[in-house]
């Protein structure tokens, strides 16, 4: 499988583990949330591989096919598989839901996935959740997800779906919304990604 987007590698000195980090729709690889973590994760000893998704490549603003993004998914991870390490996904929001098809389906060479903010529904929509697929995953899976993010409102709903997933958890970030931000914290994209790096640390043991 060819790999016809561009990617960023932070390496770690001493690395125990690869985490492929794939960006949200809004913003592409280089995004400061994303080089924050990377940046953080790469000290801990995990190195991180970060792409874009075909649509960012082009130009556009709205993503494209799934199926497009799954098929990259599946070509990052095998790429970063090379590097003889354990690999683990790690997307934000829309990255985090393209990973969840491809593991859904089966072969996603990953040990375990991370979501940032795992968009459950469009905000104000919880009628049209986006979850069908999530109990086949038989990998493990953690969900970090901000108390105040509207893409899992009602709370009971999200719980219930991530209930019904084979091996998941959730990690709470008390008051955070769906890009992180705390209100009364002001901190930048920077070091709202850095401070994310400990959680997704720990799941990677």
């Amino acid at each position: 499988m060819s790999l016809d987007v561009s990617i960023a590698t932070d390496p770690a000195e001493d690395p125990r583990a690869v985490v492929v980090l794939a960006h949200g729709a809004g913003a592409g690889m280089t995004h400061p949330f994303y080089e924050g973590l990377a940046r953080a994760l790469a000290a801990d000893g995990i190195t991180v591989v970060r792409f874009n998704f075909p649509y960012v490549e082009a130009g556009r603003r709205m993503p494209g096919r799934p199926a497009d993004a799954v098929v990259t998914w599946r070509a990052v991870a095998a790429h970063a598989g090379g590097l003889g390490l354990p690999v683990w996904a790690v997307g934000k929001s829309y990255g985090g839901r393209m990973a969840s098809m491809a593991a859904a389906e089966g072969d996603l060479a990953v040990e375990g996935l991370v979501y940032l903010g795992y968009p459950l529904h469009a905000p104000g929509k919880p009628e049209k959740p986006r979850a069908e697929h999530l109990p086949a995953i038989a990998l493990p899976q953690l969900f970090v997800e901000g108390t105040r993010d509207t893409f899992i409102q009602p709370i009971e709903q999200f719980e219930a779906v991530v209930a019904t997933c084979q091996d998941a958890r959730i990690a709470w970030i008390e008051g955070a919304d769906h890009g992180f931000a705390v209100a009364g914290r002001r901190r930048d994209p920077l070091t709202i990604g850095a401070e994310l790096a400990p959680i997704v640390s720990g799941f990677v043991r």
